[in-house]
């Protein structure tokens, strides 16, 4: 009997971790994702990478449109968007669509406001046990650092070479192959009531969201595809910039300093020749 009522927990205890935490690392549940992420080619990888700041802006109409009603972007400020291209107004604007708590007034009262740039971007949830109740008992993660913390590891000899190529688009290449790779679950396959089956999920077979994305679900105003495919890649770029968002300034001053050092490197040989040549005479 006690056996049995272990067992029984064990198995509750794995699905909630599956539920809540999603977002594990490789090694922390052994054999998944079962397929690998696949390889994007995106503009901002490599050591001269740079955002395409259309696409970045058509990610945020995804977040905004499909995401935003289930992940949070806590760290993120409306002010931020600002390095997307948006004029002052546009961010007023964009912000004042939502409504934020603030306070206390004179009255000693909270009271709601339109949202400012200066405030963080606004969540679909009062708090973490409202967002948990709302989703039958998982966490939909906070999506500022999300590309940064599903990284997968792309194992040896791979990651050799990604240190000489500066390859670090793992977090997006799992963003994109996550929300492209729902299917159908194999004969074989062992899938929960209520969770939806993704060969791509880093901490088992099935996840709790379903399939978010579906071709002509968001309009876009540049002609871009409007395809769950285009939006998958759209949301993944803009997810990456809003957990590294200096990384082209970062590429280009890390461009600077080699080439300051490359040069350091050539006075202070040419400077030995010299000092060595006197001694040697």
């Amino acid at each position: 009997m006690i056996i049995s009522r272990l067992k029984t927990a064990l198995v509750a205890a794995t699905a909630v971790a599956v539920l809540v935490l999603g977002g594990l690392s490789a090694h922390a549940a052994s054999g998944y994702p079962i397929n690998k992420p696949k390889n994007v080619d995106w503009s901002f990888n490599g050591p001269f990478g740079h955002w395409d700041v259309g696409q970045l802006q058509r990610g945020l109409k995804v977040y905004t449109e499909v995401c935003a009603a289930c992940h949070s972007l806590n760290l993120m400020s409306y002010r931020n968007l600002e390095d997307l291209g948006y004029t002052g107004t546009q961010i007023s604007n964009y912000a004042a669509e939502y409504e934020v708590e603030d306070g206390p007034n004179d009255d000693g009262e909270m009271f709601t406001r339109p949202a400012e740039p200066t405030d963080r971007f606004v969540g679909p949830y009062a708090n973490k046990q409202e967002a948990i109740s709302a989703n039958g008992g998982a966490y939909p993660p906070d999506m500022s650092l999300l590309a940064k913390a599903r990284a997968v590891e792309r194992g040896f000899p791979t990651f050799i070479f990604d240190i000489f190529t500066m390859y670090a688009a793992n977090g997006p290449d799992y963003i994109y192959s996550l929300l492209t790779g729902y299917q159908d679950p194999p004969e074989d396959a062992d899938v929960l009531d209520g969770l939806h089956y993704n060969p791509y999920f880093i901490a088992g077979n099935a996840l709790a969201m379903s399939n978010p994305l579906f071709d002509e679900l968001v309009t876009y105003d540049d002609g871009a595809p409007e395809t769950a495919d285009q939006y998958a890649k759209d949301v993944s770029a803009f997810l990456m910039w809003t957990a590294e968002p200096n990384l082209d300034e970062r590429k280009k001053r890390g461009f600077v300093v080699v080439l300051f050092l490359l040069v350091f490197a050539g006075l202070l040989y040419f400077t030995k020749k010299k000092v060595w040549a006197d001694v040697s005479h």
